[in-house]
């Protein structure tokens, strides 16, 4: 595609990623988008074939095109109650880190307090390139007291995006701007005691813009093939709950034929 088209494929992913349009809904008619993008209609049907081969769009009716829905078959359980929240005392609680005692009553068992640390919002990245290598870092972590790769990303400033945070975190982390990214997930890596959000995003393309600002959190920065991560996670070298949902994502998306950056 040439550099209108590719812009062109980048808005509209950008407008799915965002959420500017959900699962379900349908873009506007072929029309309209050419008028708002300013391109060609042949162009345009270029740019929407290239997002329907790699499962972003999919046509729906006649030159009608809509975001995939995401359905599943498991049913949710409706005979469960949740636990009772009846308040929380702070024990501890500085700039890092928040420790609590929280009053819990689960269900027909007698009320006590359990402990819950609480973390940052986390936002963390896999940055692909066209050869099928994911941007990483090798780095010393003193808690493991280990090195290990890891993927770029770090804490989501109060009041910021956490896409914005993930693109800001690869760059100062690498010296690499990722073009887009995608959001895959938000999960809790220690659901039982530990309440820190971690955000995680993939994206294809990236330019390097210089070299790592971030001192204290940038390590050997390098271009791992896809083909090392089942041995790199096979001898322990892989670091970090996200670094492994987000190559594990990536590696069955590409085991099911389908781009890891493509709606699930």
């Amino acid at each position: 595609m040439g550099p209108k088209s590719e812009r062109v494929y980048l808005t509209i992913r950008e407008w799915i990623e965002t959420g500017k349009y959900q699962p379900g809904s349908r873009l506007p008619s072929e029309r309209t988008l050419s008028d708002e993008l300013s391109i060609g209609r042949t162009a345009l049907r270029q740019v929407l074939a290239k997002l329907i081969a790699e499962g972003t769009l999919e046509v729906h009716g006649r030159s009608s095109y809509r975001v995939p829905e995401r359905s599943v078959s498991t049913e949710t359980p409706t005979d469960m109650e949740p636990w009772q929240i009846h308040g929380e005392r702070t024990l501890y609680d500085n700039r890092w880190v928040k420790l609590g005692l929280v009053d819990v009553e689960p269900p027909g068992v007698e009320r006590f307090e359990h402990h819950v640390v609480r973390l940052h919002h986390v936002a963390i990245a896999a940055v692909l390139d066209d050869q099928d290598r994911v941007l990483m870092l090798w780095r010393y972590r003193f808690v493991p007291d280990s090195f290990g790769w890891e993927l770029p990303g770090g804490i989501v400033d109060e009041g910021e995006e956490p896409a914005q945070a993930a693109l800001r975190e690869v760059e100062e982390e690498t010296g690499w701007r990722p073009d887009a990214l995608e959001h895959v997930v938000t999960y809790q890596p220690m659901v039982g005691m530990v309440d820190s959000p971690h955000e995680i995003y993939v994206g294809r393309g990236a330019r390097h813009v210089g070299e790592p600002t971030d001192l204290e959190e940038a390590g050997h920065v390098a271009w791992v093939p896809l083909g090392d991560i089942p041995g790199l996670m096979a001898r322990g070298d892989l670091m970090g709950s996200g670094t492994l949902i987000a190559l594990l994502h990536v590696l069955a998306s590409r085991a099911a034929g389908k781009s890891p950056t493509a709606a699930a």
